[in-house]
């Protein structure tokens, strides 16, 4: 019971906090979807190619989360101190990279994504407003994962809706009173993660003051933890440039037949964004548990927690698949009043019903393995699914068509679960503990 408490309490904020970002692409598309079909398309692809970038510099999170659970569970105070200001060193130094850089990244985006005409000029418009929130963006990944490696769910979850709920009312106020369009959404943004970068950094002088006073240069610059920081966030880098190849690829061949599939696809994959971050509050909570019970060498802790982790994380599952099932042709017309893309999209809502319940336990393998930093597993795993990925849309989308495509994606889901599941059962959490 008291390992399921454990869970709750870091679970349930991170899900109600989890549950304002895919209500945030739910808002700007459902703006949007008041205005045309290019329109839905150039913010949820904008929207891609951010995702495509910063989901490659997750580590900044993930990384963190792993090895501050570790250290805060084996009581090194120093160097749960250190690995924030690495994070943060970092953060600063790609968000300096991404603005100096952020022509030739947006129109690398523009290109792979099969954007032309106006299309392209929408996003472009979105991409390059926005690109102004990368020091806060990055900046708010480094302090949210390290509260998480704190065992702190309810910071993160401030942090979240705060910033989600300032981005939705910008948005709303630029569009509906001011007559701005894309611009307003990308606008709206930037304004958020800037307040919100600003109260993280309120919370840390707050809560953590003595942390933050013990940092010392030489436990910053220590090489074998800066060693094993750079090693295991490489690892993270490669596993997650894997996963945004992924999805770019799945919005890209999206884009390639017409704007109105786009469309639908981006409306059907809020769907998945949902489901994903309501499961993802017990990734996170299985990342903060089995990173404070490997660093304390707790064994039987850590393995009750995993198990607990799958039993919450499958029920959650099924209640998605349920609210889909029952609910999700009244879904769509929340993201548009546009009739063509509502009955376009109707023939493939059988697939978000399948989605819950059978990629759940990625998303739950994923904090496992973060939370014992086996980085490299996660790398391997990930990389030999979007390999497979790729065979699997060519072949399924051949001969069934946007069905195919659909069927190649939730195949990729499945596939990262086993790869995962078998490199566990095959190594367990001690040898995966000592560097694998």
């Amino acid at each position: 019971m008291s390992e399921n408490r454990s869970i709750l309490r870091i679970a349930i904020p991170n899900i109600l906090s989890n549950i304002s970002v895919p209500l945030l692409g739910t808002v700007d598309t459902a703006l949007m979807g008041r205005l045309s079909e290019l329109h839905i398309g150039a913010v949820g692809v904008g929207g891609m190619i951010f995702s495509f970038m910063y989901w490659n510099f997750g580590f900044l999170r993930m990384g963190t989360t792993g090895i501050t659970a570790r250290a805060f569970g084996a009581s090194q105070k120093e160097e749960v101190a250190a690995t924030l200001g690495r994070a943060l060193i970092v953060a600063i130094l790609l968000a300096l990279g991404m603005m100096i850089f952020q022509w030739p990244l947006g129109e690398a985006g523009f290109f792979l994504m099969n954007l032309e005409g106006e299309a392209k000029m929408l996003t472009a418009q979105y991409f390059y407003i926005r690109m102004w929130a990368a020091p806060a963006t990055l900046g708010l990944y480094a302090i949210i994962g390290w509260f998480f490696g704190m065992q702190n769910a309810v910071y993160p979850l401030i942090l979240t809706i705060l910033i989600n709920v300032i981005n939705m009312i910008c948005s709303y106020w630029f569009i509906v009173h001011w007559g701005m369009e894309i611009d307003g959404v990308a606008w709206g943004t930037v304004i958020a993660q800037y307040i919100g970068c600003l109260v993280g950094i309120f919370l840390l002088f707050y809560k953590y003051p003595s942390y933050l006073y013990s940092w010392q240069m030489k436990m910053l610059l220590e090489i074998n933890s800066l060693t094993s920081f750079f090693r295991i966030n490489r690892d993270l880098f490669f596993r997650t440039l894997a996963l945004t190849l992924a999805f770019g690829f799945f919005y890209s061949r999206s884009a390639a037949e017409g704007d109105l599939l786009l469309a639908v696809n981006v409306i059907l994959l809020q769907y998945l964004n949902w489901m994903s971050y309501g499961i993802d509050g017990f990734g996170y909570a299985a990342e903060s548990l089995v990173g404070k019970y490997s660093g304390a060498r707790k064994m039987a802790q850590l393995k009750e927690i995993i198990r607990l982790s799958f039993w919450w994380g499958g029920g959650l599952a099924i209640f998605f698949s349920i609210v889909y099932f029952i609910f999700g042709n009244q879904l769509l017309s929340i993201f548009t009043n546009q009739s063509e893309v509502i009955a376009a999209a109707q023939p493939y809502l059988g697939w978000m019903i399948l989605f819950p319940v059978i990629s759940f336990a990625c998303y739950i393998w994923d904090g496992i393995f973060i939370g014992l930093t086996a980085s490299g597993a996660m790398r391997n795993a990930m990389v030999i699914s979007f390999m497979l990925y790729l065979g699997m849309h060519y072949g399924f989308s051949f001969w069934w068509g946007v069905h195919g495509m659909w069927a190649a994606f939730l195949g990729f889901m499945a596939l990262r679960a086993i790869f995962l599941w078998k490199s566990f059962r095959k190594m367990g959490p001690e040898q995966l503990l000592s560097g694998y």
